[in-house]
């Protein structure tokens, strides 16, 4: 299974050690929207690329 998360601000300690539990034997993918101008197009296409398996927005 393949795992996108999508991070707004840069992950303290507890999003992750959430971040580690929930991707435990996955194949992930972070994405992070807070480091320079984030590639929309590039997270478009990660979004269907991952819209079978699990894609988490981390707020």
């Amino acid at each position: 299974m393949k795992m996108l998360h999508i991070l707004k601000n840069e992950p303290d300690d507890t999003t992750k050690t959430l971040m580690g539990i929930l991707s435990e034997g996955k194949e992930t993918t972070d994405f992070p929207l807070y480091e320079g101008e984030p590639d929309y197009g590039k997270l478009i296409d990660l979004i269907f690329e991952h819209d079978h398996d699990k894609v988490i927005s981390w707020w």
